[in-house]
């Protein structure tokens, strides 16, 4: 997967490739998608909800040019799987998920997995996490009509937010760095997720 899905096709960050190579992806999968675990595409995890395609969750975590230091929130935890990765290359993750069910899943198999600097909450992702803002890094793994105002105030100056913006069925990735309180923002690749449900996301209309 590493070499033939994520370096093949343009991913160059060397700690981003590790920690993909480290992450058991078939681990975070329903057990009857186990086997194309490491295929390029998307899997279903149930209630309309997907684990992300591998290439995928490579560009948007290249894109928050992690180091190591950071603090970071991710809104959609979903799965867990991009919170593992995330894990991997920063110092604390605090991770947000609208569906309680799947936010206690994904807070068993993290724990599981010995994951201790990760939060976790079920809340209202499109409204952040205010207790621990600042955040050097804000990755939102679901589609917003536009940047949800309290993502904005919750990122650290010279932060970065990585979101798909666009309608419900079709985006685009967006990566934003906070200049002066204001987002600089540079348009990526174009891509599919799942709405942000939520007071500054889509309404929920219990799809």
């Amino acid at each position: 997967m590493v070499a033939g899905q994520l370096a093949a096709r343009g991913i160059k960050d060397e700690r981003v490739l590790a920690a993909m190579e480290k992450v058991p992806r078939h681990l975070f999968t329903a057990p009857e998608y186990a086997e194309m675990a490491y295929d390029d595409m998307a899997l279903p995890l149930g209630d309309g909800q997907t684990i992300s395609q591998p290439y995928m969750v490579a560009v948007m975590t290249e894109l928050l040019a992690l180091r190591g230091g950071e603090k970071v929130l991710e809104v959609g935890t979903g799965s867990g799987y991009q919170a593992a990765v995330l894990a991997e290359l920063a110092a604390e993750v605090y991770t947000v998920e609208y569906r309680p069910e799947l936010a206690e899943r994904a807070k068993r198999k993290l724990d599981g997995l010995g994951y201790g600097n990760i939060r976790s909450m079920a809340a209202d992702g499109s409204a952040g996490w205010p207790e621990g803002a600042p955040y050097q890094g804000i990755l939102v793994t679901a589609a917003a009509p536009d940047v949800p105002p309290p993502l904005i105030e919750q990122l650290d100056e010279g932060g970065r937010l990585v979101i798909p913006l666009g309608s419900r069925g079709s985006q685009r990735l967006l990566m934003a760095v906070k200049r002066q309180g204001r987002l600089v923002k540079e348009y990526h690749t174009f891509c599919v997720f799942v709405p942000l449900l939520g007071q500054y996301g889509w309404p929920d209309s219990g799809e």
